[in-house]
């Protein structure tokens, strides 16, 4: 195989949610990879922090300071990466996340389950998650006629999992959105794909994973039980899928398409 498949050398990439556990693991791997990555995020000394590591493993990275849910921020964050780059030719949408407000606690009714929390969580998951970065990001690529936008979705947008219904649900319309965007812009050379990552531990799903002692919680020991590879997701395991995804040369005929990155936990039914 060729190697150069995989070669993101004179790409821009732009991951937006780069601050995070899975966003920064992604942007780490497209450096690796010889794209020159803008890591945007709400927070400065968690960006400074990633680009330091991504330089010190070799590669290119600045931080832009953006918030996903302000249109006017991501249009003045775009404008600032356009300063150091010719083009952005890469679109990581990681920016996301759950709230314990609309999350349901065992025996909770979803009757009761705050509007106020749920429109929040679908706000933050859609609209900043996907719609407005791809609206204005992807603007740029539809005037270069190039570009790949890699959404990251959830497995659980596939199989809606109890407790987290306003998260599944987001992620779900996430999906949906993808395929849209696929459709509308594939004859205008911008491509749009989706990441499902199953179960990978963060700050926000670590206290509903395992016990303060370390152990499995009771939902996390269901999740291993239920997951033939027997264990949780590692960060740095969806650098392949998005490497893939994102290099013209290796996916240029993929479009559309949810690529789940899950231990084969959605593969199993019993």
């Amino acid at each position: 195989m060729n190697c150069d498949l995989f070669d993101l050398n004179g790409q821009t990439a732009v991951v937006l949610g780069g601050t995070g556990a899975l966003g920064g693991a992604m942007a780490g791997a497209l450096a690796l990879a010889g794209a020159t990555v803008a890591v945007l995020g709400r927070s400065e000394e968690r960006g400074n922090a990633r680009v330091k590591t991504i330089e010190a493993a070799g590669g290119k990275a600045f931080f832009v300071a953006a918030d996903a849910m302000s249109a006017d921020s991501l249009r003045d964050a775009r404008a600032k990466v356009l300063l150091s780059a010719a083009s952005i030719d890469i679109l990581i949408n990681a920016a996301g996340g759950n709230s314990p407000q609309a999350t349901l606690a065992p025996g909770d009714e979803f009757g009761n389950l705050p509007v106020e929390a749920w429109q929040n969580v679908f706000d933050l998951n859609l609209v900043g998650g996907a719609l407005l970065p791809s609206q204005i990001f992807g603007e740029t690529m539809l005037e270069q006629k190039s570009g790949s936008i890699i959404n990251i979705a959830s497995m659980s947008g596939m199989i809606p999992l109890s407790r987290v219904v306003a998260y599944s649900a987001a992620k779900a319309a996430v999906l949906n959105l993808t395929q849209f965007l696929a459709r509308e812009w594939a004859q205008r050379g911008v491509r749009v794909n989706a990441i499902s990552p199953g179960f990978f531990p963060a700050e926000q799903n670590k206290k509903l994973l395992y016990n303060e002692d370390g152990s499995y919680s009771e939902r996390g020991g269901q999740i291993i039980n239920h997951t033939p590879a027997s264990r949780f997701g590692e960060a740095d395991e969806l650098g392949g899928a998005v490497i893939w995804l994102a290099s013209q040369k290796a996916s240029s005929f993929v479009t559309g398409q949810n690529i789940v990155v899950d231990g084969g936990f959605s593969a199993t039914t019993i």
